[in-house]
């Protein structure tokens, strides 16, 4: 469905690489036909160019009208400035996907075209490994055909879950900003495995094959997480004595207000802008 699609990422920042890496590593489409533009930023795009061997050129260079699907992932700040700068060379035909975090699809359509289908999407960071959890809504205009594409565009790059968008910024607080919480985790972990006398890239080596075996279990095991743990806790055992430890703490709460701190974050960015375009 994608081969003879030509996609143009507007911003070429750590999420958008990580985007790019996922596509040109699966082979799902010729390198040629994925492009990465910037505002003025030249020796970013010519390490993206030579880093991938996609095309990479500032966004005033962009032939816009060759362009299928148009993917917004430059910093949630500068969307205003983005759609400015597009909306008077899209048409309805082609695709507008935005990556950003608090930007719903009914903001990016009152400043496009009118008709213009929008889909928001989000990836993580693990799309450079092709193992994103990526979470698709979209907007009034969108079509099956639409949906399908980026079913396909984003499975290059991990799982793909449609939701509904209300959803996202929950998804945003689990998803989204995740991967920062466990490596926030690995972090204490490996500062505490230092101090226990291990080498730090061993300890950091046991503590992410820790995690990875463990993601494993829940994907593969039909046990609840809960279960799993009790499994693992033996009575007045070590694991019973680090569970104790977690819970005097407030690891539990804590991990709970990590996703909920991400998901406000998320809608207050939402309402900000919402707020600003009625001021407008």
């Amino acid at each position: 469905m994608l081969k003879n699609k030509t996609i143009a990422f507007i911003g070429a920042g750590s999420m958008a690489e990580a985007m790019i890496s996922g596509i040109v590593h699966s082979e799902l489409m010729p390198k040629d036909q994925v492009i990465a533009t910037n505002r003025s930023n030249e020796e970013r795009l010519e390490e993206i160019r030579n880093k991938y061997g996609i095309k990479a050129m500032p966004k005033d260079k962009l032939e816009f009208e060759d362009v299928d699907i148009f993917i917004l992932a430059m910093k949630p700040k500068d969307i205003d400035i983005a759609l400015d700068s597009i909306k008077d060379k899209v048409n309805e035909n082609q695709l507008i996907v935005s990556v950003l975090a608090g930007i719903s699809t009914e903001y990016m359509e009152k400043q496009l075209p009118e008709n213009q289908p929008v889909v928001r999407v989000m990836p993580n960071t693990s799309s450079m490994l092709q193992e994103s959890a990526t979470a698709i809504s979209t907007g009034k205009y969108v079509a099956m055909d639409h949906v399908l594409e980026m079913k396909e565009l984003l499975a290059c790059i991990g799982e793909v879950y449609v939701i509904d968008e209300e959803q996202m910024d929950i998804f945003t607080g689990i998803a989204g900003s995740g991967p920062a919480y466990f490596y926030y985790l690995m972090e204490h972990m490996e500062k505490a495995g230092q101090a226990g006398g291990l080498d730090k890239e061993l300890a950091r080596k046991i503590g992410a094959q820790t995690i990875l075996g463990a993601a494993k279990m829940m994907l593969e095991q039909e046990d609840t997480p809960a279960e799993l743990r009790k499994k693992v806790t033996s009575p007045n055992g070590t694991t019973a004595a680090g569970l104790e430890a977690l819970k005097n703490f407030g690891g539990g709460e804590a991990i709970t207000e990590a996703v909920k701190g991400a998901a406000k974050r998320s809608e207050e960015i939402s309402s900000q802008l919402e707020k600003q375009l009625v001021t407008q």
